[in-house]
C-alpha cells in the first residue's frame, strides 16, 4: 500500500525570501525600495541612451529634472491612490496613516495620474508640449514596473489565485493562520511542506506575470512603436493599451484584495475597474490624432 505520507515527486516553490535588502544599525534597507531605485535608474539609463540617438528634444539636465518630478509623483501619487482605493481606516482612526510609508501600500494608477501631473508640469516649465514630454516617458517606463513588479514577488505580496499547474508556488503569508511557519514552527512547517500538505494552496505568481506582461514585453511593444511612430501620441497610446490590456489579464490569474473581493458581475476586481479608464485614454489618443495631421 503506497505510504499516504510519501514525499510527492514534485513540490511548489515556496517564495519565502528576506524582504530586507541590507541593515545598518537601526536602518533597514529594504528590497521593495531598492527595485524602486532600480527603476529609476533603468529609466535614466534607457532616456540617455533615447537622447543619443534619437531626435526626442531632451537634453540630459531635463532628463535628470524630470527623474525627480516623475519619482515624487509615482510615490505620492501611488501612496494616495492606495489611500483612496485600497484602505479602508478613516482618517479618525489613523490620521497619519497616509503618512506611514514604511508600512507599505502602494498604487500603479494612482503613480500614473501622479506621473502625468508631473508631465503637465514639466511641459509648462520646458515649453514642451504634452505629447512631447509623455511620447519621451512613455518606453522608459516600462522596465522600472518590472523591476518593482519583482519587489513585490520578493515580498511575497500580491499572490495570485489557486492553480495545480506545475509553476503554482506557495506563499506563506496567504495560507490560513493556522498553518502559517510563524504560527507552527518553522520545523513543523518544513515537515508538513515536505510531506505535500500544502500543495493545495499553491497559486499562480502574479507579480512574475506582471513584471513580464506589465514590464518586458510592454516595454518592447512601446520602445518599437517609439521607434516607428511618426504620429504624436502613438507611444503614449500604446503604453496605455499594453499596460492596460496586461494588467486586465493579469486580474483574473491575480488575487482580488481581501477587502474589496469582486465588485462587479462576480469577476470585476478594482484593478479591472481602475484600468478600464488607462484604456479609453488609450483609445482616445489614439483616434483624436489620427484625426489630426500632426506629426512629431
Amino acid at each position: 500500500m503506497e505510504n499516504a505520507h510519501a514525499i510527492p515527486h514534485s513540490l511548489p516553490y515556496v517564495v519565502d525570501y528576506d524582504p530586507i535588502f541590507l541593515s545598518l544599525g537601526p536602518l533597514d534597507i529594504h528590497w521593495y525600495g531598492v527595485t524602486y531605485l532600480i527603476g529609476f535608474g533603468l529609466f535614466y539609463l534607457l532616456g540617455r541612451y533615447r537622447i543619443r540617438h534619437y531626435d526626442t528634444g531632451w537634453d540630459k539636465q531635463q532628463l535628470s529634472d524630470f527623474i525627480f518630478y516623475g519619482a515624487l509623483g509615482v510615490i505620492v501619487g501611488g501612496r494616495i491612490g492606495w489611500y483612496l482605493f485600497y484602505n479602508d481606516t478613516s482618517p479618525i482612526e489613523d490620521p497619519w496613516l497616509l503618512f506611514k510609508v514604511w508600512e507599505g501600500g502602494m498604487s500603479f494608477h494612482g503613480g500614473l495620474v501622479g506621473v502625468i501631473l508631473a508631465m503637465i508640469y514639466f511641459k509648462n516649465k520646458t515649453a514642451k508640449t504634452f505629447y512631447r514630454v509623455s511620447d519621451f516617458v512613455a518606453p522608459l517606463a516600462p522596465l522600472g514596473i518590472a523591476s518593482v513588479r519583482i519587489g513585490n514577488f520578493i515580498n511575497g505580496e500580491l499572490w495570485g489565485r489557486f492553480t495545480q499547474q506545475p509553476w503554482g508556488m506557495i506563499f506563506p503569508q496567504s495560507l490560513p493562520y493556522n498553518r502559517q511557519p510563524e504560527v507552527i514552527g518553522q520545523n513543523a512547517w518544513h515537515q508538513l511542506y515536505q510531506q505535500g500538505q500544502f500543495n493545495l494552496y499553491a497559486r499562480h505568481p502574479s507579480p512574475l506575470y506582471e513584471a513580464f506582461l506589465e514590464g518586458i514585453v510592454t516595454f518592447t511593444v512601446v520602445w518599437l512603436a517609439a521607434h516607428y511612430a511618426r504620429k504624436r501620441g502613438t507611444a503614449s497610446a500604446v503604453f496605455l493599451l499594453s499596460y492596460g490590456i496586461s494588467r486586465f489579464v493579469v486580474e483574473f490569474f491575480r488575487e482580488p484584495d481581501a477587502n474589496r473581493g469582486f465588485i462587479a458581475f462576480n469577476w470585476m476586481t478594482m484593478g479591472h475597474l481602475l484600468t478600464l479608464p488607462i484604456l479609453a485614454f488609450g483609445l482616445w489618443i489614439l483616434w483624436s490624432e489620427r484625426q489630426s495631421s500632426g506629426h512629431q
